[in-house]
């Protein structure tokens, strides 16, 4: 996998240790209202919805009867209407999952994907480049949000972790992005592509539905529990899943990072993840123990750093791996705290 060029290593550097920005075109954009929003946002997604008040935000994960994902989102609450923020193509789905179980409740689902757009601003001197532009301190809490003016048009500041805990979505009407991401390259913001994107994402462990995460996957596997699991809100669809799971303790594999020989060909999903045998075998009979996910070049490590499912005995930072490239090792995510 080849490493990101000079202007991608600058726009990695800008989002990691000055500003920079990325507009995230297509992540789905649902505006939720009705009276009964909250309870049936409650009833079906893993954290306790109900507590939030106007400004505050939750990350969840929406559950089938079976507890396997259905979806990895961002709610927020505002005064008269939520809203869900998650992966691109997801709107459809989701608004049709909700709607199976709407009876008499006055709850209404709306995809708003098309009128509104996301962008990424991340960086150590976001929060002061944000305050000089709106005029408004940055949500205190993770995730949060607040209405701001930028460039005289209305916006949603979100403090999000999407890329470490230092990054922020502006949701903006379509037709004023450009005026918004012009404001922010004149007050010194860089405008940044996928590939610096995916590196600082991948470096941060956020994972996305429909790359990371998908309907085979039961929400502890993803490790976020802390942030998107209440485990004392009460009942929920897919919620005896969840909780039978934590009774237990554990469940059988866990998305980590993997760091992956500098070489390795692509296509790196299918490249096998082998148990590296006493002795230092790297045969390609040893015992397969993961599967990859996301792949992007981490500027840290000066190698591919892989997102990926491990057996739970593997997951350990530091656990030698074997590939047909070479040898692999676990790191602890996100690798701003542990490298």
């Amino acid at each position: 996998m080849p490493p990101l060029t000079n202007e991608q290593l600058d726009q990695y550097q800008a989002l990691t240790q000055r500003v920079g920005f990325v507009p995230l075109t297509g992540r789905t954009l649902i505006e939720v209202t009705g009276p009964d929003r909250g309870q049936i946002l409650q009833s079906f997604t893993t954290n306790d919805v109900k507590r939030l008040t106007p400004g505050q935000g939750c990350e969840a994960f929406v559950t089938s009867p079976q507890g396997k994902t259905l979806g990895h989102l961002f709610i927020f609450c505002e005064t008269d209407k939520h809203w869900i923020d998650a992966t691109p193509d997801q709107a459809q789905p989701l608004i049709e999952h909700f709607n199976r179980y709407i009876i008499t409740e006055d709850a209404f689902f709306t995809d708003k994907t098309a009128e509104f757009t996301d962008v990424l601003v991340a960086g150590p001197a976001a929060e002061s480049l944000l305050l000089a532009l709106t005029g408004q301190a940055a949500p205190a809490t993770r995730p949060g949000q607040h209405a701001v003016t930028i460039a005289g048009q209305p916006a949603i500041l979100r403090r999000v972790e999407i890329a470490g805990p230092q990054s922020y979505f502006l949701q903006v009407a379509t037709p004023h992005t450009a005026a918004v991401i012009a404001a922010l390259h004149k007050a010194g913001a860089v405008p940044c592509d996928h590939a610096a994107f995916e590196s600082v994402r991948v470096e941060a462990g956020f994972p996305l539905f429909g790359l990371d995460i998908g309907p085979e996957n039961l929400p502890q596997e993803v490790g976020r529990d802390a942030r998107a699991i209440s485990f004392t809100k009460g009942c929920y669809l897919g919620q005896e899943t969840v909780a039978r799971i934590d009774a237990i303790g554990h469940v059988n594999r866990l998305l980590a990072g993997i760091q992956l020989p500098v070489d390795v060909p692509q296509p790196l999903h299918e490249l096998k993840l082998l148990a590296t045998p006493s002795g230092g075998s790297t045969s390609q009979t040893d015992q397969s123990v993961g599967q990859i996910t996301s792949v992007a070049w981490s500027p840290r490590l000066q190698a591919p750093l892989a997102l990926a499912y491990l057996r739970r005995s593997f997951i350990k930072p530091g656990t030698m791996l074997s590939t047909s490239h070479g040898p692999a090792h676990v790191v602890g995510l996100p690798l701003a705290a542990s490298a």
